[in-house]
């Protein structure tokens, strides 16, 4: 990995010497600095506005810090977004600073904390393809609806439906990063009426489509496509 903000330290040679590096895209977090590097090398693509930049064999971080963020994508590439997720928060980091990156949000699953609305998102969360109105769901937490609302609002800072959304899109991120189903197939899988309605909530929740998601964080054990 060849941290851009120092390049100014290292020999042309060098450069001469891995020659693959001509052919990439990089990254400098300071505009300025990135000027003089492609003024130096007019042969790398250089990009100012970004974190870090991965070419497959070839990874580059615009600073020290921004090397944590590409350490970050190096877990969620390899190992899935739940473990990147995990080692940030281990890290006490934000799993991905904005500048110029998708936004890849984990939304944390639930935890049965013994109460009626915990116990309710754990079982919505196993039977994301039922029915999951409002009134089905103040039938299974033996409540009313307006308490049913209330109480899930109070507990999850959102509403049910918001929060149904979230459970259906981790879901489909867990099914993109280790199945080929197609799009069409894990909108079924996750209860989504069709692939238009997972594009739109996937878009909205994790800040890209999921096309682009399993493009970057598919794991090389996944299933073949059906």
């Amino acid at each position: 990995m060849l941290a851009a903000d120092e390049t100014r330290k290292i020999p042309s040679q060098i450069f001469d010497r891995v020659g693959d590096i001509f052919q990439c895209s990089h990254t400098r977090h300071r505009s300025e600095r990135a000027h003089e590097l492609h003024r130096l090398f007019p042969a790398i693509d250089v990009d100012p506005n970004v974190l870090y930049v991965d070419n497959g064999t070839i990874l580059t971080s615009a600073g020290a810090a921004a090397g944590f963020d590409l350490c970050l994508h190096l877990v969620r590439r390899d190992l899935g977004a739940e473990a990147a997720a995990a080692v940030a928060r281990a890290s006490v980091m934000p799993l991905e600073r904005s500048r110029g990156q998708a936004q890849f949000i984990i939304h944390e699953p639930p935890t049965n904390d013994g109460t009626s609305i915990g116990r309710l998102m754990i079982w919505i969360e196993q039977n994301l393809c039922e029915d999951l109105s409002l009134p089905a769901l103040a039938r299974k937490a033996a409540m009313s609806v307006r308490t049913l609302s209330r109480n899930f609002r109070s507990q999850a800072g959102m509403t049910p439906a918001e929060w149904i959304a979230r459970a259906r899109v981790r879901s489909a991120q867990r099914l993109l990063e280790t199945t080929r189903l197609d799009v069409e197939q894990v909108a079924a899988h996750c209860g989504f009426g069709s692939a238009s309605v997972l594009r739109q909530h996937f878009a909205a929740v994790v800040g890209t489509s999921p096309v682009t998601y399993r493009r970057a964080f598919s794991r090389p054990s996944a299933g073949p496509t059906r």
